[in-house]
């Protein structure tokens, strides 16, 4: 492993892309950049990224937002508990270490929010700590470098791995953990065919050597997400539109569409809404998540009076201030286009 390291480094300076979070080696930067990045795409997350730093450039202003200003900002990226942490985090790097982002690992470790592969991003990149960064793109590599059929989401074979790499850190240590994982995300791609005639360490690859470059790792077996159904309702009144605050189960402390378990028909809608004018089918959208499936449909109801157990809000209001998590977002868009 160790002759992986310097054909890797000069790959890396050549042909690292250019992002909006590498521009500078702040931790603020490549920790937001990093919590961001999971379970999102990087092109997806640039304007994300952008919007966020122009309206919190600072860990203080972070520590400082309020919660729906902060849902807005993250409107769309998924996995909102990630925008919640980042604000505990940032309140307890104000309390505890005077709204210096801490250097050490260990105290990185300690923040609402990071875990062992982001601790060992920030130290490495930011602060040259001899720390690896295992996701599943470095567990991928590693496992075709080695012809291993490994498991790349068991925990005891990333610590494995990890205590591999780690014997094998340069100094430049972020520029390592940043180009393995630039590598797995570029070249020695996941679900598709890997790119060997332009890897760099295709001639250290045990499995382009065994031509196992599709069959290494091994494919991970998910279990069948559990299917819900929803009945969703868009109650429109003088203009404004119905929501509420979720208090419970997934997207909690989100705002939503009224809605319901199952699917029931027209004719059942006034056991749930009153001073219905008249009921319209609008969109369905079926959004999954990471254990469980959603199967929508939406109806427009219009109603003569606003029910006070709702916010209700003009289409503007709610694109302006409040936070629609993307599971609703077809509904929104439905509502958008029956306006004009």
């Amino acid at each position: 492993m160790k002759e992986i390291v310097s054909p890797l480094l000069e790959w890396y300076q050549e042909n690292k892309r250019s992002l909006p979070w590498r521009q500078d080696k702040n931790p603020y930067h490549v920790w937001i950049s990093e919590i961001m990045l999971q379970q999102t795409r990087i092109e997806a997350v640039k304007g994300y990224y952008q919007r966020f730093m122009n309206a919190l450039p600072t860990i203080a202003d972070l520590s400082r937002v309020n919660d729906e200003t902060l849902l807005k900002l993250w409107e769309g990226l998924g996995y909102y508990n990630r925008a919640h942490n980042l604000k505990k985090a940032a309140i307890k790097i104000m309390k505890d270490y005077q709204g210096i982002f801490p250097e050490k690992y260990e105290d990185i470790l300690s923040l609402p929010g990071i875990g062992k592969y982001t601790a060992g991003a920030i130290s490495s990149i930011c602060f040259h700590a001899k720390e690896v960064a295992i996701d599943g793109n470095v567990m991928r590599v590693y496992a075709r470098l080695q012809n291993k059929d490994l498991n790349v989401t068991d925990e005891k074979e990333k610590q494995k791995v990890a205590e591999i790499l780690k014997k094998i850190l340069p100094e430049n240590s972020g520029d390592f953990n940043e180009g393995i994982m630039e590598l797995g995300e570029t070249i020695c791609l996941p679900n598709a065919m890997p790119r060997c005639s332009i890897c760099p360490l295709s001639n250290l690859c045990l499995a382009h050597r065994h031509h196992t470059e599709l069959e290494i790792p091994r494919k991970i077996v998910k279990k069948e997400k559990q299917q819900e159904k929803m009945t969703v309702f868009l109650m429109v009144c003088d203009g404004k539109i119905a929501i509420h605050k979720r208090t419970n189960g997934v997207l909690k402390g989100l705002w939503e569409f009224p809605n319901i378990e199952g699917y029931i028909a027209k004719k059942d809608f006034p056991l749930y809404i009153s001073h219905i004018i008249d009921i319209r089918t609008a969109t369905t959208n079926t959004h999954v998540f990471t254990h469980k499936v959603w199967k929508m449909k939406g109806y427009i109801v219009r109603v003569s009076q606003m029910d006070q157990h709702y916010l209700w809000k003009s289409l503007e209001e709610i694109d302006e201030n409040y936070a629609i998590p993307t599971a609703f977002g077809p509904f929104l868009n439905y509502l958008r286009e029956s306006q004009k």
